[in-house]
């Protein structure tokens, strides 16, 4: 009699990290998940804050919609260094501690990156005199400027203000600085009305896709308060003076931390003449948009593949 044949090995076990009620409205997850396990692999969500999580138990974890991480960030930060010990984390610490503050651009534009002007303040004693300099000093063409923490996700307590609204501005950004945050300023650039934001996404350094986002912030000083603002979202064709920038960005960050993140999104928009400047990088939750590129899920599902099994052969 022929001895029973050994049970097949289960799957690698996949944790995508994700938020309290973020999962639900996370619209990558119905094309990433049959992705993942069309290429034999076990993709799971968790909540990263909940503490019966088993995140040793997993080949990967891969932080996807921790949307609500904002307002601790601290927290996230320890969570993230806590699970790099127990489990391969995609994008590692060092990557989510420098890119959930926004004043990466900081070190991007002395990096020589092209940027969208940016000013930031700090300290809840900042006087309402020194925040109305620093928005004056940044209206954009239009007369336009913006307001948001350097700590957020979706446009949330972000508003835009016009030359007569400053006011307004002002109380936004005591807001901010009284929560113990910095508060942003940058000018609002007429391109985004007329052609929206160009977003490029990333696998493992590798190009996949873009895709054009329209206007979000309303004018006249409307801010998002809930999770996220709701985006409009459409397929677009890089240029070539979009794609040359993402790739000088993803240069430098490569070579800032060792390696090419697993997942990057570059968010571009044009300056005055034309030209692309950056302002936003998304290391840390981005949405891919998968649904704007059909091939799109298949390349982002054989991305974590592969770094699931570079990861397992490093630990071997």
């Amino acid at each position: 009699m022929q001895p029973d044949a050994s049970p097949d090995p289960p799957p690698p076990l996949v944790l995508l990290a994700t938020g309290t009620d973020c999962w639900e409205v996370d619209e990558d997850a119905p094309l990433l998940l049959p992705a993942l396990r069309a290429l034999g692999v076990n993709p799971v969500p968790a909540i990263w804050h909940d503490r019966t999580v088993d995140w040793a138990a997993a080949d990967l974890v891969v932080v996807r919609s921790t949307w609500d991480y904002t307002l601790r960030r601290d927290e996230f930060i320890q969570w993230a260094e806590s699970v790099a010990l127990l489990s391969e984390l995609a994008n590692p610490p060092a990557v989510l501690r420098w890119n959930t503050d926004k004043r990466y651009l900081e070190d991007l534009e002395r990096d020589g990156i092209a940027v969208v002007r940016t000013a930031f303040l700090s300290g809840a004693e900042t006087g309402a005199e020194e925040i109305r300099d620093a928005l004056t000093s940044n209206l954009g063409p239009s007369g336009e400027v913006v307001v948001k923490p350097s700590i957020s996700a979706g446009s949330k307590d972000t508003g835009r203000f016009g030359s007569v609204q400053l006011d307004a501005a002002v109380v936004l950004a005591q807001q901010i600085l009284r929560g113990d945050r910095t508060a942003m300023i940058q000018p609002y650039l007429p391109s985004v009305d007329q052609r929206g934001e160009t977003g490029l996404v990333y696998f493992a350094g590798r190009y996949s896709h873009a895709f054009n986002k329209g206007p979000l912030l309303a004018p006249g000083g409307e801010t998002e308060h809930g999770l996220f603002a709701l985006e409009s979202i459409s397929e677009h064709r890089a240029t070539e003076a979009e794609l040359a920038a993402g790739a000088e960005i993803l240069d430098l960050v490569t070579a800032r931390f060792g390696a090419a993140p697993l997942y990057s999104r570059v968010d571009l928009v044009e300056d005055p003449h034309g030209e692309p400047v950056l302002l936003e990088l998304e290391l840390t939750e981005p949405s891919w948009f998968l649904t704007t590129d059909a091939s799109a899920p298949a390349r982002a599902a054989a991305a974590l593949v592969d770094h699931l099994r570079k990861s397992s052969s490093r630990r071997a």
